[in-house]
């Protein structure tokens, strides 16, 4: 039944759905005129705003482009790469390659969700690599959304944004709410939370593989220029290397190492001094520092960072336009009055799963954890407390459904997509239906967890 259904909403997507820079358009025009129809405000004042706004998420874009760089730069690292490789050499079926390419991605993405998406895209070059040298036929754009459909679990993880924000002192519950911290023992590690992760997963794995091609239909191969073997990245530390003193300093494993243990000494201190308290920039700086301790020199870094910047440029390029977005939508109270909508309809049972919905639904047009919980969770928690619902299920739910969305939304597909060497439309109406499949289990979740 799901290769029927896949196939169809394949189809279609490849021939309607536009690319990445085209939908952050068309999503800008959407919100310029429900924010004009829906809500008083004016033409100048919305123009005013909205150019106002696309400075509005720099900072976060910033950090943004280090989880992506770094996690490019982590898993192509030598030694990294090739583990990835071996690893890609386990699934010996077709059946079993998308399974393994899921939870590959799933569990990468629950630890940062740049290296998600790129350990993702890497391991489906290589598990296609390894396919075609045994001459076995593998569909690829199946392959590859089975790594985008990893990134659905990304916000459950150790960097989820919304939590993270909930759980610090800087966060939206300690400053604009004033309710405290809620720690990520209550939320990314709940033992609820913690099921739901090993059942989407579980049933994604379980879900890909059904959307194959069945007998006589068409497998499509990976195109050679993903497939092609990348080059070695340039200073591995060599003798051939080291001759003008400013080589030897470019090429002594010295100067990443020492900088390495000094970023792993800051980590050490900070977590003495503030306990198990995230936030995106740790995530970040740990991966830094595993990238210094494993990097052979700084021109390896720099080869590899070059590399990385593929990953980047098409983010950096459409931030600026959902930044845009979400200004006009906070700036014009279209954020507010969606969510009050759904908050209007909520009992203490449902409100998780109202809270989720509006998320999904606020994630097309604001692909940021960050920006919109920063949105969001102000309502969502007001709700809470009058409907004495617990403070994690709104979090939670908040988090579920900016990451459930990310099926339909192809922003965060660009970075596994440059990897991949495919096109949005390649993957989409296999997440499509993926989209559905998760929307049962993250439901079912909050409703479990909001009737306790």
């Amino acid at each position: 039944m799901l290769r029927k259904i896949a196939g169809p909403a394949s189809r279609f997507v490849e021939r309607w759905m536009p690319g990445a820079f085209v939908f952050a358009v068309a999503l800008t025009l959407l919100v310029a005129v429900l924010s004009l129809s829906l809500t008083d405000t004016g033409p100048r004042e919305l123009v005013l705003v909205w150019g106002d706004g696309l400075t509005g998420l720099l900072a976060f874009m910033t950090q943004v482009a280090l989880v992506l760089l770094l996690g490019y730069t982590l898993a192509n690292l030598p030694p990294v790469h090739r583990l990835l490789t071996r690893v890609a050499g386990l699934p010996r079926s077709p059946r079993a390659a998308y399974a393994f390419v899921t939870v590959v991605a799933g569990l990468a993405s629950l630890l940062s969700f740049g290296l998600g998406l790129i350990v993702g895209g890497v391991v489906a070059v290589e598990v296609a690599r390894r396919f075609r040298e045994r001459g076995t036929p593998l569909h690829y754009p199946l392959l590859v959304a089975s790594a985008y459909t990893g990134f659905v679990v990304w916000h459950m993880g150790y960097s989820g944004s919304g939590p993270l924000n909930a759980a610090t002192e800087t966060g939206v519950y300690a400053t604009t709410l004033d309710m405290g911290v809620v720690p990520v023992s209550e939320t990314i590690f709940a033992w609820w939370n913690l099921a739901a992760i090993g059942v989407t997963l579980l049933v994604i794995a379980v879900a890909m593989p059904l959307m194959a091609p069945g007998d006589g239909e068409a497998v499509r191969a990976a195109p050679e220029a993903a497939l092609e073997e990348s080059e070695e990245p340039a200073g591995t530390g060599g003798a051939q290397e080291a001759g003008s003193p400013a080589d030897r300093l470019e090429t002594s494993r010295l100067v990443t190492a020492a900088m390495g243990v000094a970023l792993g000494l800051y980590l050490v201190v900070y977590f003495l001094d503030n306990g198990f308290d995230l936030t995106l920039d740790i995530v970040n700086w740990t991966f830094l520092c595993l990238v210094l301790l494993v990097v052979a020199n700084a021109r390896q870094l720099a080869a590899l960072v070059a590399r990385g910047g593929r990953t980047v440029v098409e983010v950096l390029l459409q931030y600026p336009l959902y930044a845009g977005i979400a200004a006009m939508m906070a700036a014009s109270g279209l954020a507010e009055m969606l969510s009050n909508w759904v908050v209007d309809a909520a009992t203490p049972g449902t409100l998780g799963v109202f809270a989720f919905l509006s998320a999904g639904l606020l994630n097309l047009f604001v692909p940021s954890g960050g920006g919109q919980f920063a949105l969001q969770a102000p309502i969502f928690a007001s709700a809470a407390e009058s409907l004495d619902v617990t403070q994690p299920v709104v979090i939670m739910a908040i988090a579920y459904g900016d990451q459930w969305t990310n099926m339909i939304q192809p922003f965060w597909a660009v970075p596994l997509l440059a990897v991949a060497g495919l096109r949005v439309r390649d993957i989409m109406g296999y997440t499509s239906v993926v989209l559905v499949i998760t929307g049962v289990v993250f439901i079912s979740t909050l409703l479990l967890v909001g009737a306790g």
